[in-house]
């Protein structure tokens, strides 16, 4: 993770872009980047694997620029939020379920 946010604070300082990079900015980028990854699945679930590689790629570049501005160990985080999820969600209420963990 921090190889990539250094090469992403790399690549914007070189575009001087920084001033662009609102919290705010990434968060609509983010949304926008989302929908153009669902666009991969718009008519049926056959995709091209190089334009999911860069959607995906895209969102995931803009949330660790958020994450990077907002002061955010994101390897920490994510780890943490898959804890939490486990307290959520315990296998023996919800294995081979999709229901949200208030309805189970």
């Amino acid at each position: 993770m921090k190889e990539i946010t250094e090469a992403l604070r790399k690549f914007n300082e070189e575009r001087d872009w920084e001033p662009f990079h609102t919290p705010e900015n990434l968060a609509k980028s983010i949304a926008i980047e989302a929908g153009e990854l669902l666009e991969c699945f718009q008519w049926d679930s056959r995709y091209d694997r190089e334009a999911l590689s860069d959607e995906i790629a895209d969102v995931m570049l803009y949330c660790l620029m958020l994450a990077d501005k907002a002061g955010l160990d994101m390897k920490k985080e994510m780890l943490r939020k898959i804890e939490k999820n486990a307290k959520k969600y315990p296998v023996e209420s919800c294995r081979g379920k999709s229901e949200k963990y208030d309805k189970l």
